[in-house]
């Protein structure tokens, strides 16, 4: 699994949105600049992440994007999957049902199985929180999506 910029700038947007909570809604041209992503491409992740019930939008003059939920609320698995699809090391898990033929007797399956459970147990008790958390404790240096 590699994790495309489409997912890394989706977690960096909804940290932005996470620390300027107190400000209200936030224009895309705002996070544009702070995260220096471009406008358009943030435009093309809110349109995912806005049919799941992440953000909450307000359009007109005092128009803009905040979180739906609290930061805490929200995984990086959670977003990793809005953004990327499914989170599976290798195609034979991508459906809940394995219909590879070499299933029943493939040596390798039980390493990656135990593999994307441990991916996707990581991914979903990181949230938002704990990564604003992170970046505040040990500062921007340390600080990489």
């Amino acid at each position: 699994m590699k994790v495309s910029t489409k997912g890394r700038y989706a977690l960096r947007m909804l940290l932005d949105l996470a620390e300027h909570k107190e400000s209200g809604f936030v224009s895309l041209k705002e996070i544009a600049i702070r995260q220096n992503i471009s406008k358009q491409y943030l435009e093309q992740i809110v349109t995912l992440l806005n049919t799941s019930d992440v953000l909450k939008t307000n359009r007109g003059k005092q128009g803009g994007y905040m979180l739906a939920k609290s930061p805490s609320q929200i995984t990086v698995g959670q977003i990793l999957r809005i953004t990327e699809g499914n989170l599976s090391p290798v195609a034979c898990l991508e459906d809940e049902v394995n219909r590879c033929e070499r299933s029943a007797s493939c040596k390798t399956l039980p390493m990656w199985d135990d593999f994307y459970t441990v991916i996707t147990n990581y991914l979903d008790n990181v949230t938002v929180q704990d990564m604003l958390e992170q970046y505040q404790t040990q500062g921007a240096d340390h600080y990489i999506v």
